[in-house]
């Protein structure tokens, strides 16, 4: 997610397609080269799985669509919006937290709440956790999220990014990272049934746990503010999308990752051209 302060995407998202019977379909994996129309060789993904472009230009629009910029070559936008034709496009999708106009809609129990009964909340964002605590649960959840990630799949995305994986790390210790894990598993092989790459958004600290949760890239916020890039340069092979949201982080970021990895700085709204707001550099 954007980091504290930002204001991210609260669009309705929604999707009318049904559950594929997928979800409990192992997919194998490849014990060798990964596509990735660059040639060199990758973390292990699906035969299926289309992997973005190492170094390619970048942008997030996870704030609302609009036309690609000239040299764009990967692009993140929200579910409920449509990918950019002839680019690899990749579809945001709140997995870990509920939206907080969609709390109403999720069952009660799949809330996570604490030992007096109280919902857990992601203060940031005012989103509740989910919980995710038993294979059931978890079980559960991942056919929510598995209807939407169907959704992705018909508009025609190539990859998926499962936002807040982290979560557990605002859970007062109820979640832990084996729960995060094991349930980005249960996403990663729905995903990868539908044809869809998936990114590890942001969660630095479980990039070793990339073969296990399935995951087949990364999409990282300020890994150059917080000199983490190389960490996911390492798990997923350079195929690392970085959003930096000011100007020293994007400079660091360059500075030692130009060339390798995907690089934008944008505002921390994720706002559209013509908002007050807006930014989007790439150098």
């Amino acid at each position: 997610m954007p980091p504290k302060g930002a204001s991210r995407a609260t669009v309705s998202r929604t999707s009318l397609v049904a559950l594929s019977a997928a979800l409990a379909v192992t997919v194998p994996l490849l014990a060798g080269c990964a596509p990735g129309g660059d040639g060199k060789s990758g973390p292990a993904a699906p035969a299926s799985v289309r992997l973005p472009p190492r170094g390619a230009g970048f942008d997030y629009q996870i704030g609302g669509a609009y036309p690609p910029p000239k040299g764009v070559r990967i692009v993140s936008r929200d579910r409920s919006d449509s990918p950019a034709p002839g680019l690899y496009n990749i579809c945001y999708v709140n997995a870990f937290q509920a939206q907080p106009a969609e709390r109403a809609s999720w069952p009660a129990d799949l809330l996570l709440r604490d030992a007096r009964g109280r919902v857990v909340i992601d203060e940031d964002w005012h989103e509740p956790l989910l919980d995710l605590r038993t294979p059931r649960k978890r079980e559960r959840v991942a056919r929510r999220v598995g209807r939407w990630i169907d959704g992705c799949a018909e508009k025609g995305f190539d990859a998926v990014e499962p936002d807040n994986y982290d979560s557990y790390t605002r859970s007062d210790g109820l979640l832990t990272a084996r729960d995060a894990t094991a349930f980005m598993a249960l996403v990663s092989r729905h995903a990868h049934a539908r044809h869809l790459a998936v990114a590890q958004k942001n969660t630095a600290e479980l990039a070793g746990r990339s073969e296990r949760a399935g995951l087949d890239f990364a999409v990282a916020e300020e890994c150059g503010q917080y000199d983490e890039c190389g960490v996911y340069a390492k798990a997923f092979d350079d195929r690392v999308v970085d959003i930096e949201y000011t100007d020293g982080g994007l400079r660091s970021a360059l500075a030692r990752w130009g060339g390798r990895l995907s690089i934008v700085r944008r505002d921390r709204d994720v706002s559209t051209p013509g908002s007050a707001g807006y930014v989007r550099r790439t150098r």
